[in-house]
């Protein structure tokens, strides 16, 4: 079974997918959308849902630094009742403070280019929010 990873940006989701046994967060891809069309976001979260036959999805929580929950993690609240209501799956809420900081930092000490990590940091972003959650569920 594969668990789907997500970081869910104004304009981008990044998104991941588990290993089939269920250790590793693997970078699928950046999706784009127009700044605020969640729709799109939705759409395209529940293609992968029905084509990877997702049970868990692991959607980022935006939390504060001090930890308070602030508009967007609304945004991510709302996304997961949604996703909830339309199809049979559990979403968890993985706080996700500082992890693009973190991807940042990885594609750096990769030596990959500026460009690239600009356009691979949403999908590194939910690689990372997915793993967190993987080594916390083996514990």
């Amino acid at each position: 079974m594969r668990i789907l990873g997500l970081d869910l940006g104004s304009r981008t989701l990044g998104i991941a997918l588990s290993s089939a046994d269920e250790k590793m967060a693997l970078m699928k891809e950046t999706f784009r959308f127009a700044e605020g069309d969640y729709d799109a976001a939705f759409e395209k979260t529940l293609e992968y849902i029905d084509r990877y036959d997702i049970k868990t999805v692991v959607l980022g929580y935006p939390k504060h630094m001090n930890g308070a929950v602030g508009e967007k993690a609304q945004l991510s609240e709302d996304f997961k009742a949604a996703l909830e209501e339309e199809r049979n799956v559990e979403v968890v809420l993985e706080d996700e403070r500082l992890t693009t900081v973190m991807a940042l930092k990885t594609m750096a000490g990769l030596n990959t280019d500026r460009k690239k990590r600009k356009a691979n940091v949403d999908q590194m972003a939910a690689s990372t929010i997915l793993q967190t959650y993987l080594d916390r569920k083996k514990g």
